[in-house]
């Protein structure tokens, strides 16, 4: 075993035995997300480095620590990139990326994260090397496990590695601004999802909705004509898009706390007391609000979804939409499987575990 990956697994022994809790810890840049950060922190920005990346088979393999931004730089140099847009947030690894399982504006388009993760190497609360799925899609051995590890805030186990399936740059893109109300936006949105257009973000605001288009120049070039409105100028629309993805953007500044509500792209406007910011054709609805958990909540189930307190305000609520007993029976066997002394992020994603 590499000496790296021997000191973590002694590390991961020891705290077992001892009982001791441990915060796996990349870049940190989503401290703020989830429940508590309780335990030692193990830092695992010292397992670093691209293993593999063939372009030709749009496949690139790295290790946990590696920075987010250095697998991104590499891809962009052959023109290919992570579809998903997964947030940096300044400094993320790519171990993070993966325990958190974000995605940003072009997962409306693209799929996200947990659909482009072709194998992971992780090691478990028993400090073993475990390996699942592989470089191919095809390979579907172990591949809901590799899948199971994206947004799993790192309760199973250290991600040591990832291999993501790669995407090439669209050749060419467009970003087109409405002057739409919400009700008009989300009709429209949902309009042009049943077409052959090809949307790759949307993002509507009080200020209006902003549609991105990618593809083939003639395809970008004719959905343009047919959507209307105006076009942004390249750059300013870059800006825009990464804003969003990085929450930069003005509408992420407010200081009331942020939901994150998942719902059918049909439904019509929530109609909360807060600003809203509409994502992914309608079917991710951004919240700033002071309003009591219950009532975010009940409005996301009643529309079929569920809302996450993404930042800010009282976790003493819960973060996570609280479980069914079936599905809370089974992540606490999973968590048993991959982590029984219960070592690895205890209660950052359910206190219970």
């Amino acid at each position: 075993m590499d000496p790296l990956l021997e000191k973590l697994s002694r590390t991961v022994r020891e705290a077992a035995r001892a009982g001791r809790t441990l915060r796996l810890r990349g870049g940190g840049t989503k401290d703020f997300y989830g429940q508590a950060l309780e335990g030692e922190i193990l830092d695992t920005r010292g397992h670093s480095g691209i293993v593999a990346y063939d372009p030709s088979e749009l496949v690139i393999t790295a290790r946990c620590g590696t920075k987010l931004a250095e697998v991104e730089a590499a891809m962009r140099e052959r023109g290919q990139m992570l579809a998903f847009e997964p947030p940096n947030f300044g400094d993320a690894t790519l171990g993070g990326a993966v325990a958190a399982g974000l995605s940003g504006p072009r997962r409306q388009a693209a799929g996200a994260l947990r659909d482009f993760v072709l194998g992971v190497k992780i090691m478990d609360g028993r400090g073993e090397v475990l390996t699942f799925g592989g470089q191919v899609m095809k390979n579907v051995a172990g591949y809901d496990v590799s899948r199971l590890m994206a947004g799993s805030l790192g309760t199973l186990g250290i991600v040591l590695e990832a291999s993501f399936k790669a995407l090439p740059f669209p050749v060419a893109e467009a970003t087109l601004k409405l002057e739409l109300p919400e009700d008009r936006a989300i009709e429209q949105l949902n309009r042009w999802g049943g077409k052959p257009l090809p949307i790759t973000a949307s993002a509507w605001t009080g200020d209006g909705l902003a549609i991105r288009l990618s593809g083939a120049a003639a395809a970008v070039k004719e959905a343009c004509g047919k959507i209307g409105g105006e076009r942004i100028e390249d750059e300013q629309a870059r800006r825009f898009w990464d804003g969003i993805r990085e929450q930069t953007d003005p509408f992420f500044r407010d200081d009331a706390p942020l939901w994150r509500l998942s719902v059918p792209s049909t439904t019509p406007p929530l109609k909360l007391q807060g600003e809203q910011m509409i994502e992914w054709g309608g079917a991710l609805r951004w919240l700033h609000s002071h309003a009591d958990a219950r009532t975010v909540r009940e409005a996301a189930k009643r529309a079929g979804g569920h809302a996450t307190l993404f930042r800010g305000g009282d976790k003493a609520v819960g973060v996570f939409q609280p479980l069914a007993p079936g599905l809370m029976r089974i992540h606490r066997e999973l968590k048993r499987e991959f982590d029984p002394n219960g070592i690895f992020n205890r209660g950052r994603m359910y206190s219970d575990f």
